[in-house]
């Protein structure tokens, strides 16, 4: 038994980082798969979604015209996916860098911020 815990000790501290790097990789991949789409959405409606809608027009006709007219969506499959810890994924007008927009995952924490692997996750 003795032994049977401290193999567990030293290999479960392993095992659960690769768990968490794994979950980091998801999240970095799903969003290069929303901005892919955010970037099909613009080329057809000929902007990108204001901040307060966030990602709902990849789902959703936008409410007004002529951007209503001109979707051609749903940009995803099914409905918009969680990040791989169960929340949703932000998205920022303007964005970080100079950028027009981020879609960025708030980490395994949830909240904006953090450090290590409670970092918010933007590509």
């Amino acid at each position: 038994m003795v032994i049977i815990g401290l193999l567990a000790g030293l290999v479960g501290p392993r095992l659960f980082g690769k768990v968490d790097a794994s979950k980091v990789q998801t999240a970095k991949t799903q969003i290069k798969m929303l901005k892919s789409a955010l970037g099909i959405l613009q080329l057809d409606v000929g902007s990108m979604p204001p901040g307060e809608a966030g990602l709902t027009w990849l789902t959703t006709a936008p409410p007004n015209e002529p951007a209503r007219s001109a979707w051609k969506g749903p940009y995803i499959d099914g409905k918009m996916p969680a990040d791989p810890w169960g929340n949703a994924y932000m998205y920022r007008v303007p964005g970080s860098n100079g950028q027009p927009y981020d879609v960025m995952s708030f980490g395994s924490d949830g909240r904006e911020g953090g450090e290590g692997q409670t970092a918010d996750i933007v590509d």
